[in-house]
């Protein structure tokens, strides 16, 4: 079983940058996609005592997300919107190269004083590279070129002259001018063999999928055992989607209610793409390879780490969260702005007074 770390626990949300909420359900969302939404959501997020939010990036609609904004503007938006607030763009290999990535994002940093992060999808969806003329590769191959484009990225921010040789991409004494102040750092997601040895190796960040701290553990110290043998560390997110009312019937309540709005059509086509993709791996189990369709119903297995119930409750899950080996909470809500804003009131001290009592009484053991 992986061990908490002294650090606090981090807590980021999923920027709403593209319609139709974090839940496939024709539920009420008071939550909408607009530039002035997200500009006032980043800014309650902030004081609430968020550290990050993650734009996602999408190109075609489909799953309840007919409407997309493109994740490094929009992140940029947000940026300037806030003062302390780190946002990480979604950037995916194929639309983007490092050149470009890290001239962008190079140019972000350098204006809000190195808030940008980024976050490397290395894509799962064979209808969105085809809609868009992309070509697609096989599963650990995508992996490969992610990894090529995360270490041009590095060398491109830290080096003089940068010169790679690689399968996908190629740099010839390259020089970025002005660097940014500091080098953003990398996030990725992914279950997969390839996407965790991947994150041993190159990533600051490990993304996984919503599931109970027993299951996490297992990740956090398979990834962590071979970052240790790569010289290299990562921290690890975890995926949540909470529901966080007074008492733990009104929240299994709403969550109920979400599953019976569910749009079934939506939630069974986007389970037939997500599962077709971890198929394509060589191990043949990706990230949603256990997803039931009642976890389907949130786009990465949200529900499955249960901060469902009151906040005393959700903090402690987050706590045992945190035991198990996540650094990082990624949160998602059926109303942003309403909900992020209790979270911070209501659940993050929580979090804060049950951290020092562990801290406590871990000191008071040795």
């Amino acid at each position: 079983m992986a061990h908490a770390e002294a650090d606090p626990i981090k807590f980021a949300y999923w920027v709403p940058n593209v319609s139709g909420g974090l839940v496939i359900s024709n539920i009420e969302q008071r939550t909408n996609h607009s530039a002035e939404y997200n500009r006032k959501l980043a800014q309650i997020a902030e004081k609430a005592g968020f550290d990050y939010a993650l734009s996602q990036i999408r190109f075609t609609a489909g799953y309840g997300a007919d409407e997309q904004h493109e994740s490094v503007a929009f992140s940029h938006d947000l940026l300037a919107a806030t003062t302390t607030l780190k946002v990480i763009a979604a950037i995916l290999p194929g639309p983007w190269n490092p050149a470009l990535a890290a001239k962008q994002i190079a140019t972000i940093s350098y204006l809000t004083n190195g808030r940008v992060a980024i976050n490397l999808v290395s894509g799962w969806f064979r209808g969105e590279f085809h809609a868009i003329g992309e070509h697609w590769l096989d599963h650990d191959e995508r992996y490969r070129r992610s990894e090529e484009f995360i270490r041009a990225l590095r060398g491109i921010w830290t080096e003089d002259s940068f010169t790679f040789r690689g399968d996908f991409y190629r740099f010839n004494e390259y020089s970025l001018k002005p660097k940014p102040p500091q080098v953003p750092e990398i996030f990725q997601g992914g279950s997969s063999r390839a996407a965790r040895d991947m994150a041993s190796r190159v990533s600051d960040w490990y993304f996984t999928n919503g599931n109970t701290p027993a299951e996490i553990a297992k990740q956090v110290d398979d990834i962590r055992v071979k970052a240790k043998a790569n010289n290299h560390s990562v921290k690890v997110g975890v995926n949540a989607f909470a529901v966080v009312r007074e008492t733990e019937d009104e929240a299994r309540a709403v969550l109920a209610e979400i599953i019976a709005e569910a749009n079934p059509d939506a939630v069974n086509a986007f389970g037939h793409e997500v599962k077709n993709a971890g198929k394509a791996s060589p191990e043949g189990e990706g990230n949603w390879a256990k997803s039931s369709f009642d976890d389907l119903v949130q786009y990465n297995d949200g529900f499955r780490s249960n901060l469902i119930g009151t906040p005393r409750q959700v903090a402690q899950r987050v706590v045992d969260l945190k035991r198990a080996g996540a650094d990082l909470i990624l949160l998602g809500f059926l109303h942003f702005q309403e909900e992020v804003e209790y979270f911070g009131k209501h659940v993050i001290p929580l979090v804060r007074e049950l951290e020092d009592a562990e801290a406590a009484a871990s000191l008071a053991a040795e």
